[in-house]
């Protein structure tokens, strides 16, 4: 299979600096996802990998060897566009089975595969339509297939979910996710969802304005991320970010917002002393709501089904706590909140980084 590595990439259209300086391997077999917002730069990656866009600086490696002049074909990938790029002409089997008539495949072996696909996408009754007869989730679901019939060297994925049901997506999400586990086959994966990320990678870069600002498994972006940015854009509600400052008081020590000190251990006070302005991270899952702690009241309730997040208005500002079940709170309703020290993050105001310390988790 393919061990594809950029090195000190870069993509400018004329003066504009779209892609700046990506470092990225992925090894054989792994499936690593691009994430990031719109315009971040990351399908832009993902074009460059496949050979659509040139690079105008760095190298695309492919098993070692340099493919920066080679074609699409030459690189042996096959992508599965965000649009579509149906044939309008063709039949969903002949969509599906095309790259495979190309290679000289015989009919028996094709219509068995397109046959696979086909019930795997639940395309079967739609083999004999045409792409315009079809929904666009269907066509999605089209180009996902054509991509899997050819069982490639490396998958490249831009957003192939995006026009699906909810449902769809999420049952898509196994199916690419089993797919993979039992070709083998090295596949790099764009998405904005950070759910659909964390759920179906090995590993996810999270790209920042054309830079790769971390790489990590889901755990460790979601547990250790390296920056503000990364914190803020993984996790649904996003971290809450609190502006104080590290106190050793009589009362005790820990992190003051307003008149709220927030205890820490003194070791952790110690060592953050000389971090210079800081900012606090909480996720919600580490609010407790509690009888004894800072006051607060309810402004929001909203249930998800296994957990209810409610943001609390108080002294600070706003912060959101997640709470199991259908939670019973209503807005308005009075209550107080702590926090827990073990899983707090700590951030340069300046510089955005999040600070390691020793006795930090």
């Amino acid at each position: 299979m393919a061990k594809v590595e950029l090195a000190g990439v870069y993509k400018r259209f004329g003066a504009l600096e779209v892609c700046s300086n990506v470092n990225l391997a992925v090894a054989d077999k792994e499936f690593v996802t691009l994430l990031g917002s719109s315009g971040c730069g990351k399908t832009t990656i993902l074009n460059m990998i496949a050979g659509l866009e040139d690079v105008s600086a760095g190298e695309i490696r492919m098993e070692g060897r340099v493919v920066n002049n080679l074609t699409p074909f030459e690189r042996d990938v096959a992508m599965v566009f965000q649009n579509y790029a149906l044939y309008p002409h063709m039949t969903v089997a002949e969509n599906i089975g095309f790259t495979l008539r190309l290679r000289r495949i015989s009919r028996a072996e094709i219509e068995k595969r397109v046959g696979t696909i086909a019930g795997l996408l639940e395309l079967t009754p739609l083999l004999g339509r045409l792409p315009s007869q079809l929904s666009g989730g269907q066509q999605q679901r089209v180009a996902i297939g054509r991509a899997m019939v050819r069982e490639p060297k490396t998958f490249l994925f831009d957003e192939p979910f995006s026009n699906l049901d909810a449902a769809l997506r999420v049952r898509m999400r196994s199916e690419i996710k089993l797919l993979h586990q039992r070709l083998g086959v090295t596949s790099i994966f764009v998405t904005h969802d950070q759910e659909e990320a964390l759920s179906i990678s090995d590993r996810v870069a999270v790209i920042n304005e054309g830079r790769v600002e971390q790489v990590g498994t889901p755990e460790e972006i979601y547990v250790r991320p390296v920056s503000r940015y990364v914190a803020r854009f993984i996790g649904s509600p996003q971290i809450d970010l609190l502006d104080g400052a590290i106190v050793e008081e009589t009362g005790g020590t820990g992190f003051r917002v307003g008149h709220v000190l927030f205890s820490l251990p003194q070791p952790l006070v110690h060592a953050l002393r000389a971090q210079g302005a800081l900012e606090l991270g909480v996720r919600p899952e580490n609010v407790l709501i509690t009888d004894r702690g800072t006051a607060a009241n309810v402004r929001v309730v909203n249930p998800v089904g296994p957990a209810s997040f409610v943001t609390l208005a108080w002294e600070g500002g706003l912060i959101t706590a997640r709470v199991p079940g259908m939670s019973r709170l209503k807005a308005g309703e009075a209550v107080q909140f702590t926090v827990d020290p073990q899983h707090l993050m700590f951030f340069d105001k300046a510089s955005g980084r999040r600070i390691e310390v020793s006795g930090e988790l």
